[in-house]
């Protein structure tokens, strides 16, 4: 077993992916399962996603979907991959995630993004426009403030019950927001594997800009990104096709559908717009049996100094899946010790 990879943390975020002929509701009890599933292999954390209005996800409510997956799990870190901070009052974002380290203790993270609403529609029902994102760094701060109890703009108002609960926030972001975790002193969650360039980019400003905190005294990078490991390179391959498919189809229709199962998508008749974009979807990811992936996921980790990786992975096959976490369980030797990992959490 390399060093490099004894020594990372591995966890999963999980979107709640819709399915062809599965509805909403039965993707997020998906989602509750498979964190159990993660949890019984040795997975770090459980995240959950934030997504508005798009047809192919049901995961709307990270916070509430969170406080399922802990109620369904017992060991595992749950968290959020993330809550999109534009989008909520500091205040109200403070007191979610108080009731949530409340009801579990020592096992919640707080995972935090820039994004908005990805359409003018969208925006407009969340109440909120593109510049909300501008204002992150100042709402990140706020938010901080109000856990700890130094947050002074409305002086009779406090967080309850989040004040002075010790919740471990991380930053999604790069470019920009990889220089505003490092100023605050924050996690940095960073993808995707397939964007090397740019990554390499964001963590090395991150470490280079970075200023210890009571939250983390030194850099913590957690690098996300699909990992596919199958009984052969084809059957890996396969895995990737239904995501890859449905990212193309939004890209020339504008609509993002359901995943579709591989076998249907390799029948289809593409437009060469259409092939272009599925062939990029399946390139860049790390995908095959062990024997490959190993040397390739021990080299991604080396060179961006990951101390945690996120697996993203979304797939139309529930058990093919749950078959590549367990593969990829192994492969890390996720039952070793890891307490020594340099972690805020």
């Amino acid at each position: 077993m390399s060093s490099v990879i004894a020594s990372t943390r591995f966890s999963v975020l999980d979107r709640s992916r819709t399915r062809e002929g599965h509805d909403g509701p039965e993707a997020l009890r998906d989602t509750v399962r498979l964190a159990q599933e993660a949890e019984a292999l040795g997975f770090h954390r459980f995240w959950v996603s934030e997504h508005h209005s798009v047809p192919g996800i049901a995961g709307s409510a990270p916070t509430v979907l969170a406080a399922a997956v802990a109620a369904a799990t017992s060991t595992i870190r749950v968290g959020t991959g993330g809550v999109m901070l534009p989008n909520h009052q500091p205040l109200v974002v403070a007191e979610q995630f108080g009731v949530l380290e409340s009801l579990f203790p020592g096992r919640i993270d707080m995972g935090l993004g820039r994004s908005v609403g990805f359409t003018d529609g969208i925006r407009r029902a969340l109440g909120r426009d593109k510049s909300a994102a501008e204002d992150f760094a100042g709402r990140l701060d706020e938010l901080l403030g109000w856990l700890a109890g130094t947050q002074r703009i409305h002086p009779q108002v406090h967080a309850r019950p989040a004040e002075g609960l010790r919740i471990p926030p991380f930053v999604l972001a790069t470019g920009e927001g990889a220089g505003i975790a490092a100023a605050a002193g924050l996690p940095l969650v960073v993808g995707d594997l397939r964007g090397r360039e740019q990554l390499l980019r964001a963590v090395e400003r991150y470490r280079r800009e970075f200023r210890p905190s009571s939250w983390a005294p030194e850099p913590y990078v957690v690098v996300s990104g699909t990992i596919a490991l199958a009984r052969s390179a084809e059957e890996a391959r396969r895995l990737l096709v239904p995501e890859a498919w449905s990212m193309a189809h939004s890209r020339t229709h504008g609509v993002f559908p359901p995943l579709a199962p591989a076998e249907r998508i390799e029948a289809l008749t593409m437009t060469e717009k259409e092939r272009a974009f599925f062939e990029k979807g399946l390139r860049g990811h790390l995908q095959g049996t062990e024997d490959h992936v190993f040397p390739a996921l021990e080299a991604a980790i080396e060179e961006t100094g990951a101390d945690e990786v996120l697996v993203s992975t979304s797939t139309y096959d529930r058990a093919a899946l749950l078959d590549s976490l367990r593969r990829l369980a192994g492969l890390a030797d996720l039952t070793s010790d890891r307490s020594e990992s340099a972690a805020p959490a």
